[in-house]
């Protein structure tokens, strides 16, 4: 009796045929495409990040141009990103992880001397209009824009 022919890929090793080595490249892919695949599970968990953004701003209205802000995770303390005011007082956080956040914004001391109200941040979010109010007396050292020019002191 005759059997089947087989080619074996790399001679004296029965288990490496041509068959074999379809099976475990097969194998192989469907191990790399699992979700709890080290390669995937990076991705996946890049892909959940959340932004927030919004504006920081005096108690009297006014625009904090380049002003020191943080975002504050409430469930451990910690400060998370910092960044600092465009010049239309804008500010955004990217790559941040689920949670509960405040923003504050700085003083050019370190200290903190706004706060906005709780944002809640889900998986992959995009939150938008976070407000951060400085008081007025801590507003010192920060700039400001108004909108206005301010008059020299010769007037």
């Amino acid at each position: 009796m005759i059997g089947p022919r087989t080619f074996s890929v790399y001679p004296g090793n029965p288990l490496l045929t041509g068959v074999h080595m379809r099976v475990l490249a097969v194998l192989l892919a469907l191990a790399l495409a699992s979700p709890v695949s080290p390669f995937v599970a990076t991705s996946v968990a890049q892909a959940e990040a959340a932004s927030v953004a919004g504006m920081a701003t005096s108690s009297t209205g006014e625009t904090l141009v380049n002003a020191a802000v943080q975002l504050r995770d409430l469930s451990t303390g910690t400060v998370t990103g910092t960044t600092t005011s465009s010049s239309t007082g804008a500010f955004s956080f990217g790559a941040v992880n689920p949670g509960n956040y405040v923003v504050e914004v700085l003083n050019t001391a370190g200290e903190v001397v706004g706060t906005s109200a709780s944002v809640l941040v889900a998986a992959g979010a995009a939150v938008t209009g976070v407000t951060v109010t400085a008081t007025a007396a801590a507003v010192v050292g920060i700039a400001a824009a108004t909108g206005q020019e301010d008059a020299s002191p010769s007037r």
